[in-house]
């Protein structure tokens, strides 16, 4: 199929850029800046440029290709509802113009916020108060019942690795400029995680056999306690390890310590049922212990 990527040259994307290259796919990565479109076309896909901001291209390149993977995202944490605003108008522009044609609109997701303390599955359902891109997942679903093969794929909210920029690098930033490896509480709080890898190769697997209205987690550990991650990150840099009251969680994590304060398991039961999908990569201890986060 020819697949129309969001988001290609990003973390995420280009890892499953390359995946579906190697399963026989044709990829056309959209691309916002010269940078990203160097990324795109060494990967050995076809470049599209534009951005998430550009409704009219975005239509171009849904209605040039078999499918759409739209993993590009506006991480911008100073204006969350604008990122899902802009989030959705994205999603509604090839959504539309993939109406009754059966072929594949497939977004990212995440499991955070679907049943806080409780092992979520791929059949709970979020609030919709939770984060303003909920809304934009159920939105997706909805088009199911007007000729598009929707299909949300909900990311642990570690996706790790080398080169990994995300939260678990963040903390590590923390634990550096404080001194100390921490984390909040008793630590027992769990966050799930997946490896790049593993996660390009379950969204390939989507991308080829995911029916409409389908929902599958990116998780390949369902929750590693808190404590657990600040152990690795204190060993990596020779850090003493301490908890840090919850109350206190925002002064010495700022935004970030209401993320790694929640407790938000996730299974990935279903999916690896329904897709055959197995986890062979690294777990996320074992890549912070291995010095992925710990270099310079």
């Amino acid at each position: 199929m020819r697949i129309f990527v969001t988001g290609a040259s990003g973390w995420i994307g280009s890892a499953v850029v390359a995946e579906l290259l190697g399963a026989g796919h044709q990829v056309v990565g959209l691309a916002r800046s010269d940078q990203a479109a160097a990324t795109v076309s060494g990967l050995g896909a076809e470049v599209h440029q534009g951005d998430l901001d550009d409704l009219d291209s975005l239509r171009r390149g849904a209605a040039d290709a078999d499918g759409v993977v739209h993993l590009g995202y506006n991480h911008d944490f100073s204006d969350v509802p604008g990122a899902a605003r802009t989030d959705l108008a994205a999603i509604t522009a090839m959504g539309e113009t993939l109406e009754g044609t059966d072929e594949l609109l497939l977004i990212a997701s995440g499991v955070a916020g679907l049943r806080a303390g409780h092992l979520a599955t791929e059949q709970d359902m979020p609030d919709l108060s939770t984060h303003p891109r909920v809304a934009n997942a159920q939105a997706t679903l909805a088009l199911a019942s007007k000729g598009v093969r929707s299909v949300v794929v909900r990311f642990a909210p570690t996706v790790h690795g080398p080169g990994d920029s995300g939260f678990v690098a963040m903390l590590v930033g923390i634990a550096r400029e404080r001194g100390v490896s921490g984390y909040v509480g008793d630590g027992d709080n769990r966050w799930p995680a997946v490896h790049r890898l593993d996660a390009a190769t379950l969204v390939r697997r989507a991308v080829d056999d995911a029916p409409p209205g389908c929902v599958l987690h990116a998780v390949a550990e369902e929750g590693i306690p808190t404590r657990t991650i600040a152990e690795a990150i204190g060993r990596g840099l020779d850090l003493p390890v301490a908890s840090v009251a919850p109350d206190d969680a925002a002064d010495h994590f700022g935004w970030l310590g209401m993320f790694f304060g929640a407790d938000v398991p996730a299974s990935n039961s279903m999916t690896r049922e329904r897709f055959g999908w197995e986890p062979v990569h690294p777990g996320l201890i074992a890549d912070i212990d291995a010095g992925s986060y710990s270099a310079a």
